[in-house]
């Protein structure tokens, strides 16, 4: 991996701050900004709206939030300059990469940069009916398990917890679903036995109230085989217990998976790093705040940020985290590998444009491609 200077500069900023030396620069924010986030309704919504009632008391800003319907739509609100932020989830991971619905000529890898992100007390993995008999991901050998194509994070958050239990599609009876509602009523009528969902979906109340029950199996953080071939499948994935959702309590937490969310995003060089630095340094200093407007947003604390994921970071995000103290050199030498694989992509992308590849044959072209520069160059492609 090629030494960044900006890593050198951290190394050398953390120590100032040790020392007492250095001076943080303040909160400047614009009388207007505008965001993307989901769907009116959605706990990422409601988060974004809380957010910006505090950032109108705090520091006078009038934050728009613009709803949208999915990843690409978030994205390219972002990408287009339409607003200067984007609150999004696991779709940023596949935007990074340029897969999926990103694997099209017009997209293709996204320079993405994270702020901030947050973790809730729910879990995002595979559910089971308790009259399916399954205790552990393993015993799916054979049952029937919603396959949802039309979902990248449904159907690879499916794949990975397969893969924790040893398994694959080929090992189990796929039942296709044409969306996450359809999925979840062949749990309740007993067509399947398994899907994706959060803990703490609706979905997931209605089943755990029916005869078929819910169950989630655990996925013990001791089980080192296991989360290393889940994230050899969905690297976004990380262990976490559960203290809240379908048949979980404080005192009965499930120990499971996760991923951020939501994270706030950005693109590399396109909003200001003083823009960047303030936006990140208002939600972390403002948490309080943030979690009397609205409780959920409590999954934006320090203690949740998850500093080595999936995404890089942004340079000035990091300048500022490095200020608070939370950034260390492990997360500058992750973060710096990460950039390394989005260079890679980058190049891999610009050859695979300048080939000029059929509209219908570019998806699959470019994801061997893309696997081929990546495998090359030591990093693990994931999609082949």
């Amino acid at each position: 991996m090629v030494t960044r200077g900006f890593g050198l500069i951290v190394a050398a900023f953390m120590a100032l701050c040790d020392s007492g030396s250095v001076h943080a620069a303040e909160v400047e924010l614009p009388a207007s900004l505008s965001w993307s986030s989901y769907a009116i309704g959605t706990t990422g919504y409601s988060q974004s709206v809380a957010i910006g009632n505090v950032l109108r008391k705090a520091y006078g800003v009038n934050l728009t939030v613009v709803p949208g319907r999915d990843d690409i739509s978030r994205m390219e609100s972002l990408r287009n300059g339409k607003v200067g932020f984007a609150v999004n989830g696991s779709g940023t991971f596949f935007g990074f990469e340029g897969v999926f619905h990103f694997g099209i000529s017009d997209l293709g890898p996204q320079d993405v940069r994270l702020l901030a992100s947050a973790t809730s007390e729910a879990n995002l993995q595979l559910a089971v009916t308790r009259t399916s008999g399954v205790k552990k991901y393993s015993d799916l050998k054979g049952k029937r398990v919603a396959r949802i194509a039309g979902s990248p994070a449904l159907l690879v958050g499916t794949e990975a917890m397969l893969a924790f239990g040893g398994l694959s599609w080929n090992d189990v009876i796929p039942v296709e679903f044409p969306g996450f509602a359809a999925a979840w009523a062949g749990m309740m009528n007993g067509t399947v036995d398994a899907a994706f969902a959060s803990t703490v979906s609706g979905a997931t109340r209605r089943l755990e109230a029916s005869p078929r029950g819910i169950f989630w199996p655990t996925m013990s953080r001791g089980d080192l085989a296991g989360w290393k071939r889940l994230q050899a499948v969905a690297p976004y994935f990380m262990s976490h217990i559960a203290t809240v959702g379908s048949g979980i309590t404080a005192r009965r937490p499930n120990e499971g998976a996760a991923y951020p969310f939501p994270i706030l995003i950005a693109y590399k060089g396109q909003a200001s790093d003083e823009l960047v630095y303030s936006m990140t340094r208002a939600i972390h200093e403002q948490l309080e705040n943030l979690v009397i407007s609205e409780p959920a947003t409590a999954g934006w604390a320090e203690k949740n940020q998850t500093f080595q994921w999936a995404v890089p970071y942004h340079d000035a995000a990091i300048k500022y985290w490095a200020e608070a103290g939370l950034w260390t050199a492990a997360m500058q030498m992750h973060n710096d590998r990460l950039i390394d694989r989005a260079d890679v992509l980058a190049a891999a992308w610009k050859k695979m444009k300048a080939m000029g590849a059929a509209q219908d044959k570019f998806r699959d072209k470019w994801m061997k491609a893309r696997a081929a520069a990546l495998t090359a160059a030591g990093f693990n492609p994931i999609w082949k």
